[in-house]
């Protein structure tokens, strides 16, 4: 595990730099269209946090950009941003800011990660992303879904980065990285990593979202505007 979160690390800063995210020295993005009623740019809304947009880069458990990832934008339900503005202003008093890696998702990037899980014979990032797990398996273990929460538009995936460093917090295990490590309540970790999971849990419970039991990143607004609608608007 020291050795994926080296490589991780490694790469982490590697897709800062090359302009794929919003925390380095990107390419200005143009935002292309009118967002859907009730939808915002996070960015926007929450301008300290600090966004990485992992599915339009190719590091992540696929290994190429994801579809409908058509800029690196954190888009969100108005409602949710409320709340995450609010986490972040009280992190922020602790010394940390957000880093978000991924809000709303359109129904064609989970689409595309059935395909995905579907080739076997595709195992690029499986040492960086699944070592332990046989990728045909991951929709039946509970970490990727034919029906994402993210594609309802309340849900995010987001870390701790040090405000004044912007270092990120030693959660214990990477983004999106499937296997126990990862969940809530693990022994695999130490206890301060666990401590670090319990200061963006605390608040994120504390400003309406609710957990999930496998990921320490995933959170999903309680009260959510759209419970049972699915979107499929690009991110642009």
């Amino acid at each position: 595990m020291a050795a994926i979160l080296d490589r991780w690390l490694a790469a982490d800063l590697h897709v800062r730099s090359s302009g794929a995210t919003g925390t380095g020295e990107p390419d200005p993005v143009v935002k292309q269209r009118k967002l859907p009623k009730g939808f915002v740019y996070l960015d926007e809304e929450v301008p300290d946090a600090k966004f990485e947009i992992r599915y339009y880069s190719d590091y992540n458990f696929v290994g190429e950009r994801i579809d409908g990832y058509k800029a690196p934008v954190p888009i969100i339900s108005s409602k949710a941003a409320i709340a995450l503005k609010e986490v972040n202003d009280e992190l922020r008093r602790k010394g940390y800011v957000l880093l978000v890696y991924d809000a709303y998702r359109p129904q064609k990037a989970v689409n595309h990660f059935i395909r995905w899980a579907k080739d076997a014979k595709d195992t690029k990032m499986k040492k960086e992303f699944y070592p332990a797990v046989d990728k045909t398996k991951v929709f039946k273990l509970g970490y990727v879904a034919s029906k994402s929460g993210h594609s309802r538009g309340s849900t995010v995936d987001l870390t701790l980065v040090y405000e004044k460093t912007g270092k990120p917090v030693d959660m214990g295990s990477p983004y999106d990285f499937f296997g126990d490590i990862s969940g809530h309540g693990t022994k695999l970790i130490t206890e301060k990593q666990t401590a670090n999971r319990n200061v963006l849990k605390n608040a994120m419970v504390k400003h309406g979202f609710k957990p999930y039991d496998k990921e320490w990143w995933h959170y999903t607004l309680k009260a959510e505007p759209f419970p049972k609608k699915y979107f499929d608007f690009d991110v642009e």
